[in-house]
This record gives C-alpha cells, structure tokens and sequence, in this order.
C-alpha cells in the first residue's frame, strides 16, 4: 500500500466513526418527560391562583394542588416550580407547547380535554352547583334556568356541560367570560348582572364567607378532578403521577389536605359569614393599621393577627366576656399585667400585646414543630393555655398520634376533660379543651377569608389599602 494510500484510509476513519456516532445518536429514542425532568432536577406544573389550588399564606406557598404537586416532586427527587397562568387556555397550552411538565388547577376530566390530553384517574370528587341569590326565585332542575342569565368560565367544564344541555333545554342563556375566576362569577350573580353561575362545589364552600347572600340551588352533575399531561410516547411521567395520586388517595393523604383546606369552611355558616363581612367593612378599617404593625414587630401575617382579633371580640374594643376577659384582643388580668398594658380597652394595647404572646406562645413550642401546625398550636394555646396544649400533646403521644401534628392533636383537647383523661394530666380538668379546637377552626376560616379577599376584588381595595405602610401607631404597652 503506498503512502497515499494509506494517508487516504486514515482519513476515512475519522470520517466513518463520526458516521456511526450519528446513525446510534438518531436510533436513540429522545428522552421521555421524566427524564427531562430528572435531568434538569425541576418539576414544572401550570396551575392558576385560587384558594381551591395555589396560593400563598403566612408560610408561603399553599393550597390543596400546590401540596399535592410538592409531595409528588418530592417523590421524583426534583424541586417543584408552579408556573403560574391567567386562563384554562393558558394551562393547557403551557403543557402543550412542553414549558409545564403536567397541569394541576382543579380541573374536571370531561370527553373533550380527554382527546387532547391524557388525564390522570380522578383523586377529588365534587359537586357542579347552580348557585342563585337569596331572595331570587329558587331553580330546582335545569329547566328553571331556560330564559335566565347564565354566566360561567369559558372554556370550563361547566361551559362544555351547559352547551350540550342546551340541546335539551334549548332556552339557556349562556354567557362564557373569558379568564373568570370563581369569584369574579359569583360577583355578577351577587351583583345582579347575572341570574345564575356554575362552579365546583369546592370553590363555593372556600368563597361562600365572602357571598352570604349567595346559596347553591342543586348540583348540576358530579365531576372527577385530575392531572393533565400532553401525550407522549413513552408515558413514564404519566404512569408515575398515577401510581402517586392513586396511593396519595388510598393512604388519606388526599382526604387530610381536604379537611386542611375545606374542613373549617364547612362551618362558617351564613349567619356568621354575614357578620364578618358587615364589621369587614366598617370596623376593620379603624384598626387595620395596628395590626399591620404587631404582624411587623412580631413576624405573624397581619391578617392571622386581624382573624384572632376578630374571634375574641369582632374587633370590639369594649368586648367583656363573663369570665372577666377584656378588650379586642380579650386579655386576662394576668395576661395584661405580664404583656405590660395598663388599659385593656386600649385598642392599640391589646392588639400589640395579643400579638406579642401569641409569638411568646408559638416560641414555647418545641423546635421540632413545623408550620403550620406551630402556629394553630400557638392559637390554641392562646385560647386554652399552654400547659393544656402540652397536656393533649402527651396524650397524642400516649395515644400513638403525632403530638407534632395539630390534626392529631386537636382530637385529644376534648379529652380532657374526661376524669379518665384529665386525672393524670399535669394541669388536669381543661373546661375549654373542646372550646380551643373550634376556636382555632373559626380563626384559619376568617384568616382564610382575609388572606383570600386580600387577592380578590371583592374588597380588596379596602383591604391592600390596609396592607400598605403606614404611619407608625400611637399607644403605649
């Protein structure tokens, strides 16, 4: 062979390994969406803000999805990035278009998203409602809304569901609002702009504190909520969400974030629903400012200060109870004379130094304590006293319960005051064991209401407006 030869066939080696690099690159499957996922450590999720999904509290980021979406990334070994939309158009098409991994926003699994997307089996279960105004002629079937306004989110399950009605009741009145959120919808039926709406049993049950005048006449038709994914070929992502949402609902992880999020709705019942809303209105406003101010000095969310107020004393600054309790924040003698008032009607006073022990409260718990449960422990204390508090948490422990989990200890306050119970507890007989468990329900449903009135134009003005710095109050503690 001569040199030529041989410099041309050295050549060609180069040549023909880079060749079979590229034909192995080409036959090489491209990599699934879990592995995408795996690879850049981060689970994308499109979702929308509401408070049957996402949205953020005095420890952040929240809501019965975001919990969701956080456990399953914590399974994958990734991160969770919630990548935050204005329409269900939006949702879908960041999951079409590959900037979202999958979509979790409450959404309903009907025929049509089917052909689109793969859905996940059904992990929630709800109730589409007709709601109406009270006073208005009540609807009983869907015959009563042929001719009346009907106003509902375009695009939604609800639209599809009353368009394939109107083949049966060919007089609906269907008016689709594009990007409406629940509660811009039942703002048109409170309103008048609207007769009627239709929306998942669950939103109405976290918006009904702010519409008591709004009430559901009948449920329409049942609905499965699931997961969206965009379809690929290998459904790696897809057949690990199921595995995960189906033991997530098998275990009651499903049914504990249900009774976080909805369980003290359930009992915010219209009386009490109104009369949050008319001293939201007209006695919040006075003492906004102070309570803006406690939740800076004392690192607690305004509005968790503001829900506890409003508890004790429906922000009245002249509150006595028969137990000689006093003032908006309704202190002890005791209590007021360690917090250093010297007038517990003082409003200032009392929001200030309710504040401060409700955070020497919550830094008595153990360390090991996470939110939130620190701090509906601290508000049961605030009510009850600590040393009931450790009492029922040494119970749970006892009893095979997490004394670090308010969901089990909140079972074992009532005990106490049973002698079985009681007789070898260190501070004994707590005559308002009971009494702390639904105190503590009432505040994170007014705290709730706040947090949400806060990012809704229902109020919300009002309510920024209070949120905004301000002067630094007057009074002395």
């Amino acid at each position: 062979m001569s040199a030529l030869t041989r410099q041309f066939t050295h050549a060609l080696v180069p040549v023909a390994v880079l060749l079979m690099v590229a034909m192995v690159t080409a036959m090489r499957p491209a990599p699934s969406a879990l592995e995408q996922i795996q690879a850049r450590g981060e689970l994308v999720v499109a979702t929308r803000l509401a408070p049957t999904t996402y949205y953020h509290d005095q420890h952040g980021a929240t809501g019965l999805e975001y919990e969701l979406a956080a456990g399953f990334a914590r399974e994958l070994g990734v991160e969770l990035r919630m990548l935050e939309t204005d329409t269900l158009e939006d949702i879908f098409l960041a999951v079409r278009d590959g900037r979202a991994d999958l979509a979790a926003a409450g959404l309903t699994i009907s025929p049509r998203r089917k052909l689109q997307f793969d859905f996940s089996t059904g992990y929630q279960t709800v109730q589409e409602q007709i709601i109406y105004r009270l006073g208005e002629p009540r609807p009983r079937n869907i015959s009563d809304l042929a001719g009346r306004r009907i106003v509902v989110l375009a695009g939604s399950s609800h639209a599809e569901q009353l368009a394939l009605l109107q083949q049966e009741v060919p007089f609906l009145d269907v008016e689709e609002l594009p990007g409406a959120s629940a509660e811009q919808l039942l703002s048109r039926v409170h309103d008048g702009q609207a007769d009627y709406t239709m929306v998942d049993s669950n939103a109405y049950l976290m918006h009904r504190a702010l519409f008591p005048e709004l009430v559901s006449a009948f449920d329409a038709s049942e609905a499965q909520l699931g997961w969206a994914f965009r379809r690929e070929p290998q459904a790696q992502l897809y057949q690990a969400a199921q595995r995960y949402l189906t033991r997530v609902k098998a275990d009651g992880t499903v049914a504990r974030l249900e009774q976080r999020f909805y369980g003290h709705a359930e009992r915010f019942n219209l009386y009490a629903a109104r009369s949050f809303i008319r001293h939201l209105d007209h006695r919040l406003p006075e003492y906004a400012t102070a309570f803006r101010d406690a939740g800076d000095t004392t690192g607690f969310d305004w509005r968790l200060l503001a829900a506890v107020g409003y508890q004790e004393s429906m922000w009245d600054p002249a509150a006595v109870s028969p137990t000689g309790v006093r003032g908006l924040m309704m202190l002890t003698r005791n209590t007021a004379a360690e917090m250093g008032v010297s007038d517990r009607e003082d409003p200032l006073q009392s929001i200030h130094a309710g504040a401060a022990y409700l955070r020497k409260l919550h830094d008595r718990l153990p360390e090991r304590i996470g939110e939130p449960d620190r701090t509906w422990m601290a508000v049961a204390a605030y009510n009850a006293g600590i040393g009931h508090l450790e009492d029922a948490r040494v119970l749970t422990q006892r009893q095979g319960g997490n004394p670090d989990l308010w969901a089990d200890v909140r079972g074992r306050l009532p005990l106490l005051r049973q002698p079985q119970y009681y007789r070898d507890a260190r501070h004994g007989y707590a005559s308002g064991g009971g009494q702390a468990v639904v105190y503590v329900r009432a505040i994170r449903a007014y705290y709730d209401t706040l947090v949400w009135a806060t990012n809704t134009q229902r109020h919300s003005e009002m309510l920024l407006a209070m949120a905004q710095p301000a002067p630094q109050a007057s009074g002395n503690l």
